[in-house]
C-alpha cells in the first residue's frame, strides 16, 4: 500500500463579491453575491516510502491547498486520501505525531521566546524521551549552525535564522512523512546545501517520505528524481524528471562558439535561437535530429567548440505550463 496516496482529491472555495461604496455595504446586508473557485480538481497520486518527490507547478495551481488537505489541516471537498494509513482529516493523535510540515511563509516559534523553548515545549507535546531530543537537536544545530541562537529571542533574528530553526522545530519528533513548501526560503547558499544534504540522507538512511515544493529548481534537482506537476489545480505529469523532456516535445540546447563572428540567419535554420553574441550562440533543436544538425554546423560553421545539452528543468516546466495555458 502506498505511504501518501490521493484519489480525486478536489477543493472548492467561496467567497462573496462586494463592490466600494456605502450603497454596496447597505445592499451587503440584505443579499451578497456567492462565488466559488475549483482550487484542486480530481487530483490523485501515491507515493511510496522514502520517496521525495517535487510537487510542482505555477502559483495559485493548488500545490500548497493539497499539501493543506494531506496534512488535514483543510477538508477536501470531494475524494478522499491517505497518509501513512490515516485519514489525514481525522486529525488523529498517532498520527499528528508522525508527520511534519515546514511551510516558509509560516512560523511555528514563538518570536517573543527564544527558540530552545518552544523547542523544549515540542519535546513536550510529541512526548519525545530525554535522549534523542538532546540528540536530534544537538544534530540539527550542528548541521544549521545555530547553536549560538538557541537562546536568543526569535524576533531578533535574520529570515534565513528564523528559517533554520523553523526546520529544527519540524525535525525534533523524528516524523516519517514531512510535507516540504519552499523549505530553503531565506537561506544562503551554504545552509541551503546544508539543509537538502541532510534531507536526502534522512530520507536515504530512515526511509522518510518527503513531497517538496519549490520554485528554486536546485532544490527539486538535488532531492528528487520524480515530479507531480500540477497546473490549474489538475494533474499534467508524474513522472521522472530526467523523462520531462521528452514530454514537452524533445528538444535539446545547441550551444555552437565560433573563431568568427556568429550570422544568426544562418543558424536559424537548425531552430528557435536562445541567445547569440559575437561568437557564441544557442539554439533550441529537435532531439531527434540533434546528430544530424551537428553534423552539418561542423561543416558550414568555422566551430571553435561546440556542446549539445539536455533542456534545463525550468525551461521543460516552462513550457508544460504553456502548453496548459497557465502563466507561469
Amino acid at each position: 500500500m502506498a505511504y501518501i496516496s490521493a484519489h480525486q482529491l478536489g477543493k472548492e472555495f467561496f467567497y462573496y463579491r462586494k463592490q466600494s461604496g456605502l450603497m454596496a455595504s447597505l445592499k451587503n446586508l440584505w443579499g451578497r453575491e456567492q462565488l466559488s473557485k475549483l482550487v484542486v480538481r480530481d487530483l490523485s497520486f501515491e507515493i511510496e516510502q522514502g520517496e521525495i518527490v517535487a510537487f510542482i507547478g505555477p502559483n495559485g495551481a493548488g500545490k500548497t491547498t493539497t499539501m493543506k488537505m494531506l496534512s488535514g489541516i483543510l477538508h477536501p471537498s470531494t475524494g478522499h486520501a491517505r497518509v501513512m494509513g490515516y485519514v489525514p482529516w481525522a486529525r488523529e493523535k498517532a498520527f499528528k505525531r508522525k508527520f511534519s510540515i515546514i511551510m516558509g511563509q509560516k512560523q511555528q516559534l514563538w518570536p517573543d521566546l527564544p527558540a530552545i523553548d518552544s523547542f523544549e515545549l515540542n519535546k513536550r507535546i510529541y512526548e519525545i524521551k530525554d535522549r534523542a531530543y538532546q540528540q536530534t537537536l544537538g544534530e540539527l544545530s550542528e548541521i544549521l549552525n545555530v547553536r549560538h541562537l538557541l537562546d536568543i529571542q526569535v524576533r531578533r533574528l535574520s529570515l534565513g535564522e528564523r528559517m533554520k530553526l523553523e526546520l529544527i522545530a519540524a525535525l525534533l519528533h523524528q516524523p516519517e512523512v514531512i510535507f516540504l513548501d519552499e523549505p530553503t526560503l531565506g537561506l544562503d547558499f551554504l545552509s541551503q546545501r546544508a539543509i537538502l544534504a541532510f534531507l536526502k540522507t534522512l530520507a536515504e538512511e530512515k526511509r522518510t517520505t518527503m513531497l517538496l515544493t519549490s520554485h528554486n529548481m536546485v532544490d527539486i534537482a538535488t532531492l528528487c528524481q520524480r515530479g507531480i506537476v500540477i497546473s490549474g489545480g489538475q494533474l499534467v505529469y508524474d513522472g521522472s524528471l530526467e523523462a520531462l523532456g521528452d514530454v514537452v516535445g524533445a528538444k535539446r540546447h545547441l550551444h555552437v562558439y565560433s573563431h568568427t563572428p556568429i550570422e544568426k540567419q544562418v543558424f536559424a535554420q537548425y531552430g528557435r535561437i536562445i541567445a547569440a553574441d559575437r561568437n557564441e550562440i544557442v539554439i533550441e533543436i529537435s532531439k531527434a535530429q540533434s546528430q544530424t544538425i551537428l553534423a552539418r554546423v561542423l561543416a558550414q560553421a568555422d566551430v571553435a567548440d561546440i556542446k549539445i545539452k539536455e533542456l534545463p528543468l525550468e525551461h521543460c516546466l516552462e513550457s508544460l505550463y504553456l502548453a496548459q495555458k497557465v502563466p507561469a
